[in-house]
């Protein structure tokens, strides 16, 4: 395993080139996407382009970046001017974005190599990418299993080694739990942290770009390049310039970390509950204070995600209609435009985006918004308030990621039973905060070890503090 700081050094040393490493990498890919399904499309020549680039900055005796000549990956929802941006759907199978997205500007300013867009599920809705239009991504750890998701190309891609690193998007989950799933560290940032300028929108108050490394220290090395305020996007925040990486001290003495007794029910998983428990005391080792702690409104997060989220898909995903967006139908001859739009939109669309859409729809309808979704973000505020609550007692809060370890492919059928994968992950997304996942073990499972995750909840905008405790964990365990 090669960190960014390894493979900078091999490059500023003559080691290797950027063109070198990143025909490395593509044939990497070549050997394992028949198996693995974690990109929908490549972007070879661009990346050879770029790597070329960088080989000659180097003969020239320039400065590079951390992350230039390094290859990586975008989630296909992330649009990169002149490359197709499906977002997983047949909907958009054949858009070509016009414009890049604020972090994939901001990537090609440090000259990263960007190898594709990776898998996901459709429209990032989904918890194990089994909900994309081009075909299942599978668990490297075990080709019957999913991911995770939505993300779950991107993590993939993180832990069979295709790429350096990659970006993914967390809506309730997305980058956290198939880092989980896959044995990997994934970082959703404080709402606001990035710029969601040229990011196909899911709910547009919970999305936040996400990080999938294989170490804390990457993810901090990739946020310090893409954090930031950006004027094209109203809700991105300032990031006074902070070089997250170097907040990496390896030092947790006097911080205190509360474990909410809400997350650790008889719900969970034995042994998941085992690894927590073993992870809990690695923290105390590292010279963390261990703190009981309440979030009592945990228990309406999931309902609450599932009304808002749904609600919000609804309105963002109204423009796809086939005529300013989508696919056009190959039906010609229709009586009136609602018939038009239940071909584009029937054609267009998966199962999964149906429903939500649908409940989404219901519960803005007139009659309906009071009942549901103005209360749900009521609710939303008494969340908030108890991590508001919980930072006057706690530095961090630690959980488990997930309920469980990656499940097979075709076991959750069932949409509430697949919605549950969510359960302490979503949490982060209400209430707006930064929270890493990182591994804490593995957990044998038909014959196989399965990676686990803990997470990591910071206070608003302390991404600097959860990457140091996760780095901490890392550096000791």
């Amino acid at each position: 395993m090669s960190t960014i700081k390894q493979l900078h050094k091999k490059l500023i040393n003559k080691d290797i080139t950027s063109l070198e490493l990143t025909q490395k990498y593509f044939d990497k890919i070549e050997e394992k996407e028949k198996d693995l399904n974690a990109f929908i499309s490549l972007s070879k020549k661009e990346a050879f382009k770029q790597a070329e680039k960088v080989d000659e900055n180097l003969k020239k005796g320039k400065e590079i970046d951390l992350i230039s000549g390094i290859p990586c990956a975008l989630k296909d929802i992330i649009c990169v001017k002149g490359g197709k941006t499906t977002a997983g759907s047949k909907m958009l199978e054949n858009y070509t974005a016009s414009y890049d997205a604020t972090v994939t500007k901001k990537l090609k300013e440090k000259n990263a190599v960007i190898v594709g867009k990776t898998n996901c599920d459709e429209f990032a809705c989904g918890s194990s990418t089994e909900n994309s239009a081009f075909g299942i991504t599978k668990n490297s750890y075990d080709l019957t299993r999913v991911p995770g998701g939505s993300s779950g190309g991107s993590a993939v891609a993180v832990a069979s080694s295709e790429v350096a690193w990659a970006l993914g998007t967390d809506t309730g989950g997305s980058v956290r739990q198939p880092a989980s799933f896959c044995g990997i560290v994934g970082l959703k940032p404080t709402y606001g942290r990035i710029s969601r300028y040229g990011v196909i929108a899911y709910a547009s108050s919970l999305d936040q770009v996400g990080i999938m490394t294989k170490t804390t220290e990457d993810a901090a090395i990739v946020l310090t390049r893409i954090a930031g305020r950006d004027e094209l996007d109203a809700t991105s925040a300032h990031s006074s310039g902070r070089v997250y990486e170097d907040y990496l001290t390896g030092d947790l003495k006097g911080k205190k970390i509360g474990i909410p007794r809400e997350y650790i029910s008889d719900n969970l998983d034995d042994a998941i509950k085992n690894r927590f428990f073993e992870a809990v005391d690695k923290y105390k080792k590292c010279g963390a204070e261990i703190v009981d702690i309440s979030l009592p409104n945990t228990e309406y997060a999931l309902a609450t995600y599932y009304i808002i989220a749904p609600a919000e898909l609804s309105s963002n995903l109204a423009r796809f209609d086939g005529v300013k967006y989508g696919t056009y139908p190959e039906k010609k001859d229709f009586k009136n435009i609602q018939d038009f739009y239940k071909e584009v939109r029937g054609e267009g669309f998966g199962a999964e985006i149906k429903r939500r859409v649908m409940i989404g729809t219901y519960t803005l309808s007139s009659g309906y918004y009071d009942a549901y979704y103005k209360k749900a973000q009521k609710v939303r505020g008494l969340i908030r308030k108890d991590f508001e609550e919980a930072y006057r007692k706690v530095d961090y809060i630690f959980t488990p990621t997930t309920p469980e370890t990656a499940f097979k492919i075709g076991a959750k059928s069932d949409p509430v039973t697949s919605y549950l994968s969510d359960i302490y992950t979503i949490t982060a997304n209400l209430a707006g905060v930064p929270a890493i996942s990182h591994p804490i073990g593995t957990i044998e499972t038909d014959g196989i070890d399965l990676p686990i995750g803990g997470q990591l909840f910071g206070e608003w905008f302390d991404e600097e503090g959860i990457l140091n405790a996760s780095h901490t964990f890392e550096k000791n365990f």
